[in-house]
């Protein structure tokens, strides 16, 4: 038996995946706990998961928040200066003691949690990389040195505060093992950390239920789509949540769509919406089972789980690494993609058409879901990290699962 501490950030698309991966340890006899924000961590972990409590600002809400148009490299700066960064500095302490009281084997950080990486290097526990996004691999600072040289600088100035200054690995990847949860099908071959990533795949579980859904609204012989923005881009998305909701009007009674609007900017439903039903949150995984189309932000964990159904999809990336990841699916020929910002209900009308009634994009989206499928998931995750809690020095191919 083995000792495995993921250290998460609060937010719900980084957590997630640790979760099939936490069960899936669990299942063959390890012990496993969280670091991380409890009121972010423990409804998707559920009640009998072991979290340790660390301090940290929340995206979007005090100093963190966004302003709806910052986008590109400013949105980079905004995000590690104003969020990631000082979510490293409250974390630390947190991490140190969790890491003292549980005693991890390993400690699988978070590829923006780099508290994680900086407590591991410094106390000297091995560790992992959990990586929710392939963009930072797939050399999406390439064409930005100046960017990337900030940002290395950044990272460099938290190990001298935090961690060991003579320190070397950087702490969004982890010089033992990188879990990439994706495949080259979508990401394409890794220019950065090449040699220790490993594509296991989507790590889809059960989720512990967190809201209602009224199952017998939706009418199995039309198509529906899902309309989603995440947990994160809610003060951004009044403008584009309302083509959304116009472009289907404009299909009554050929489309229905569940649109998920946290922030209520669409106010109450009205006699035009009668193929529309507007939510603050949904179960995503069963309803992904249910609908033939995913309108989205390009989001990694939206994308990847939606591609895991075979689902295509429309993607309207904002800003962080969701312009490189609705490259990476437009580019498989499972989505459209189209500009947030100025997309109209007729343009969209037009991309809901054609990943609808054109079979290539669900063939592609169909083929990536295989190929997540035949990279084994959680499954493969946990065995990577069992290798490493044995003393592996570094990480063999991904290994054959099981079905």
């Amino acid at each position: 038996m083995s000792r495995f501490l993921f250290v998460v950030p609060p937010l719900v698309g980084h957590i997630n995946p640790t979760v099939g991966v936490g069960a899936e340890l669990a299942a063959r006899g390890h012990q496993v706990a969280w670091a991380g924000m409890p009121d972010a961590v423990r409804p998707l972990v559920g009640d009998g998961g072991t979290v340790f409590a660390c301090g940290g600002p929340r995206l979007g809400e005090g100093g963190a928040v966004r302003p709806p148009d910052v986008r590109g490299p400013g949105a980079l700066k905004f995000l590690w200066e104003r969020f990631l960064a000082p979510l490293a500095e409250e974390m630390t302490s947190g991490v140190r003691a969790a890491v003292a009281e549980f005693r991890p084997d390993v400690l699988v950080a978070d590829q923006q949690t780099v508290a994680g990486g900086l407590t591991a290097e410094l106390l000297g526990v091995r560790w992992a990389t959990s990586a929710t996004t392939s963009a930072e691999f797939a050399g999406a600072l390439d064409g930005m040195p100046k960017v990337d040289a900030w940002l290395e600088g950044l990272l460099d100035d938290l190990r001298h505060r935090m961690g060991d200054p003579a320190g070397t690995a950087d702490p969004r990847f982890s010089p033992h093992l990188v879990l990439a949860f994706t495949t080259e099908e979508l990401a394409g071959r890794p220019v950065r950390a090449h040699d220790r990533i490993r594509f296991v795949g989507p790590s889809i579980a059960h989720r512990p239920a967190t809201c209602d859904f009224p199952w017998d609204w939706l009418d199995p012989a039309r198509p529906s789509a899902l309309v989603t923005l995440g947990t994160a881009n809610a003060e951004a998305g009044t403008r584009f949540l309302a083509e959304c909701r116009a472009a289907v009007r404009g299909r009554t009674d050929r489309l229905q769509a569940v649109i998920t609007d946290p922030a209520g900017s669409l106010g109450p439903p009205t006699a035009d919406d009668k193929d529309v039903l507007v939510l603050p949150y949904v179960p995503q995984l069963p309803l992904l089972e249910r609908v033939d189309t995913v309108v989205c932000h390009a989001g990694h964990n939206t994308v990847c789980e939606s591609l895991w159904h075979g689902v295509p999809l429309v993607v309207a990336p904002i800003r962080d690494d969701q312009p490189v990841v609705a490259a990476q699916v437009v580019d498989a020929g499972a989505a459209v993609r189209v500009r947030f910002g100025r997309v109209t209900a007729s343009k969209l009308g037009d991309a809901l058409d054609a990943v609808l009634w054109e079979p290539r994009y669900r063939a592609a989206a169909e083929r990536v879901g295989a190929s997540f499928r035949a990279a084994g998931g959680a499954a493969a995750a946990a065995i990577h990290l069992e290798r490493l809690a044995a003393g592996a020095d570094e990480a063999p191919p991904t290994p054959e699962v099981t079905k």
